[in-house]
């Protein structure tokens, strides 16, 4: 298995701590330099994404926020309504089924 000396944008993305639109915003800028292969596929070099984040001037995007439980209980709610509603109204329907007369 040969190794490729390019990079998809998804792969520099992961290289750099980068988001793909960022990478693609430098594509434009002409901060980075883009290949197409087969007039298709967008590629970069492997070295010059590695030579980009050897300079130090990128500075990785963070993506993560604080989630607090109140958010993640919210959510799950939001969500899941319809099967905890299903759930609720087929134990009831069972209770009414085996616990009658």
């Amino acid at each position: 298995m040969s190794v490729s000396p390019y990079v998809t944008v998804r792969e520099a993305s992961q290289i750099l701590g980068l988001s793909e639109g960022k990478i693609m915003q430098m594509i434009d800028e002409k901060k980075l330099a883009s290949y197409k292969i087969a007039d298709q596929y967008l590629r970069l070099k492997k070295m010059d994404v590695q030579a980009l984040l050897n300079t130090g001037t990128i500075v990785s995007e963070s993506t993560k926020f604080p989630y607090s439980v109140q958010e993640r209980l919210r959510d799950f709610f939001a969500y899941n309504d319809f099967y905890i509603i299903s759930f609720i109204f087929i134990m009831g329907l069972l209770s009414l089924i085996f616990f009658s007369k």
